[in-house]
Order: structure tokens, then sequence, then C-alpha cells
């Protein structure tokens, strides 16, 4: 097993730096079927590849929107804003865009709904000094905040492009970045989307509501026989019916690949 990690901790330290994307034209046909722009990528640490459709979009920054809450809640729960997952935080008592937004909860349960004003609370509890740090030990993208708090990631000027959002995830599915595993075990536990007994998949959905067009993202990772699959997928959305493809379209790439 300690064989295993190192080889596993050396194929992380690759792709790193690693930035050719082989197209896989199956995938570029799922996306052409659906008149869809976007771009999905994936790393196999096995084969040390980046695999998917659209390489020159996948190294082009967009906004997260909420599938920052991944780094989001690694970044409370390393300074302390939150004792642990599952810990309640107020919503506000004002009135949201969702009303199952308007209720105290837990990030367990927050990240499920991907509720906007208990991680607009986390954030203003975690504060800008802290939350640049945070930012910048995890290398997230292009690490800026701007002046608003609790906004950055929804409307900019956060930004990340989904090559990125792939060495983010493969290092935290890998437990190796600078925090405590305890708080990457958390984070891995809530965002767990889908289990079998031949694979779990991760994810967490992303869309903003300030661009034009909006961008919606999925994003995640499969462990599959040990080894940990991180992908990326961010699309143009251009109507209600888009926002239903960014999962439709992430998991058929995965099933091309072998992974689901």
């Amino acid at each position: 097993m300690k064989i295993k990690a190192f080889i596993l901790f050396l194929m992380m330290g690759v792709m790193t730096h690693a930035q050719e994307i082989s197209e896989n034209s199956d995938i570029t046909a799922l996306f052409d079927a659906e008149s869809v722009t976007g771009t999905f990528v994936l790393y196999d640490p096995e084969k040390d590849q980046y695999i998917g459709h659209n390489a020159s979009r996948a190294k082009e920054r967009f906004i997260p929107a909420s599938s920052y809450k991944i780094a989001h809640t690694l970044i409370g729960l390393s300074v302390g804003a939150v004792f642990d997952v599952d810990e309640i935080l107020p919503y506000g008592g004002k009135p949201a865009y969702l009303k199952i937004w308007e209720k105290n909860m837990s990030l367990r349960d927050a990240i499920k709904i991907s509720n906007v004003p208990i991680y607009q609370a986390l954030a203003r509890r975690i504060g800008p000094d802290a939350m640049k740090e945070g930012l910048a030990k995890l290398e997230y993208g292009n690490q800026k905040i701007g002046d608003k708090i609790d906004q950055f990631w929804l409307d900019g000027p956060l930004e990340i492009s989904a090559v990125e959002q792939v060495q983010f995830l493969g290092k935290l599915a890998n437990e190796q970045l600078p925090f405590m595993k305890l708080h990457q075990r958390a984070v891995a536990e809530i965002t767990t989307y889908e289990k079998t007994d031949d694979y779990t998949l991760h994810a967490k959905s992303g869309l903003t509501t300030f661009s034009d067009p909006d961008t919606g993202w999925w994003v995640g990772w499969v462990t599959r026989n040990g080894i940990h699959y991180p992908f990326a997928l961010n699309i143009d959305v251009m109507n209600d019916q888009d926002i239903a493809k960014r999962e439709a379209l992430a998991k058929a790439s995965l099933r091309i690949l072998g992974l689901l």
C-alpha cells in the first residue's frame, strides 16, 4: 500500500505540470449532439494523461459559481469558521432566490442544495484575509476576491479553468492539499454523489447568473479500484434546458471513459 501511495503521489506531482489534453472524439460527439459549447476534461493518473473535449476552452478561466463550495468548505474548516460540517449556520433571515434556502443549516445540508446564503455567511466568518490566504494555498484559479467577501465566486472576480479545477480536485481526492487530512476527508464525504459496488462519484454543480452567456459547471472525481479520477465540465448555458445538460454530459463522458 505504501508503494501504491507513493506512485500516486508522484503521478499527482506530474499532473500539476502536464497540460496536453487528448481529445476524445466520442465525447466531442456528445457535445455536438446536444449543440452545446463547452469542455470536459479528466485526468487519468494511471496513464498520466488529460482526456476530454475542447482543449483550448479547458484552459480558459470562468467564474466558478457554486462549484467553489468545495474549496470554500475546506477553507472554512481550516480556519475554524465552523467547527465541523455539521455546525448550523444562520441564513440571515432575508428572502432568498430559492425558498428551500431560507433555513439555518449545516454545510453538509447546504452543499447538497447549493445554499447560497449559508455559504455567504460562511464567507463573512472567514473574512477577506483568511480567504485570500486559503485561495493562495490551494492555488485556486486567479485567487481574486475583489472587495465583496460574499459575492466573489458568484459574479467574479474569482475565475478558474477546467484544468485548474481538475488539478485542485485531484489533490483533494488524494489528500495532498496543504490542509489537515481530517478536513479534506470531511469535504470528500459531503460531496459524495453516488456510491456503488464499483465506484464512488463525488460531484458539485455550479451556475453563474451574472455573465453572458451564463456558465454551468459539473466537477468532481470518480474513485474506482482505489484510483481517483478528477474531472471538470463547463458549458455555455443559453436556456433553462441547458442546465440539466451539465450533469448529463459529464456522466455520459465518464461512461465513455469506462468510469461509471
